[in-house]
């Protein structure tokens, strides 16, 4: 199959938004006193989680938005969010498997969007950008309907990151020659593999107000300090 015919299977389009309908789901069941959803408002954000990073890949590549041209992805979303609205409480025990699953939906997405973006003709740097997006693009629409703090411009595990190391291996191992699948195989690896290490170290970048701490401690270091005589 050659570049210019190359689509995203459909199955496997579909296994990314019923992942992100059920991760989705999970997360706003999650939430208790003023912030909790009743059962339609945990479907809506399960369904947005779940299509939303493909719709915005389409977008930003200006091609047909391939969730609204089958039935099977408003569908797919739709029973994948009541499947984890239902199983909330069975779900919310096995933190590993959300950890998990949070990482393999952002793997997921990142790799198809770019390898959607390679298909067509964009460059390497490009194609990851549109890659990246389409792997939070799903988490930041959930953040904004909610009125929360969008994760991945706050501190805390490597989530952007991830999925940027992992779009951009696939792009440079398609740039070498390997093929656009196998590519897509080692970028969804890579990116679950980070995101997990993070989460299971605490790794996070840097916080801004640290790194400005830590200049003004080290600027001043050899400034005397000058005390009151006694």
């Amino acid at each position: 199959m050659t570049e210019t015919l190359f689509v995203i299977p459909l199955w496997a389009d579909l296994v990314a938004v019923g992942l992100g309908g059920v991760q989705g789901a999970l997360f706003a069941s999650g939430f208790r006193g003023q912030r909790r959803l009743d059962f339609l408002g945990v479907a809506i954000i399960g369904i947005v989680m779940g299509m939303g990073g493909g719709l915005i890949r389409d977008l930003l590549l200006n091609v047909d938005l391939a969730t609204l041209r089958s039935d099977w992805y408003l569908i797919t979303a739709t029973l994948a969010a009541l499947v984890g609205m239902l199983l909330a409480g069975v779900f919310q025990r096995l933190n590993k498997l959300i950890v998990g699953l949070d990482a393999l939906v952002i793997g997921l997405f990142g790799a198809f969007g770019t390898s959607k973006a390679l298909a067509i003709g964009l460059p390497v740097v490009p194609a990851v950008f549109v890659g990246v997006c389409s792997a939070v693009g799903g988490g930041i629409l959930r953040d904004m309907m909610m009125g929360l703090p969008v994760a991945i411009m706050h501190v805390g595990s490597l989530y952007a990151v991830a999925a940027g190391v992992g779009c951009t291996v696939l792009a440079l191992s398609h740039a070498l020659g390997a093929p656009l699948p196998a590519a897509a195989i080692a970028g969804v690896i890579v990116t679950t593999v980070i995101r997990l290490l993070a989460v299971i170290f605490d790794v996070s970048l840097p916080e801004q107000r640290m790194l400005h701490r830590r200049k003004v401690a080290v600027e001043t270091t050899g400034i005397p300090i000058i005390r009151p005589e006694a």
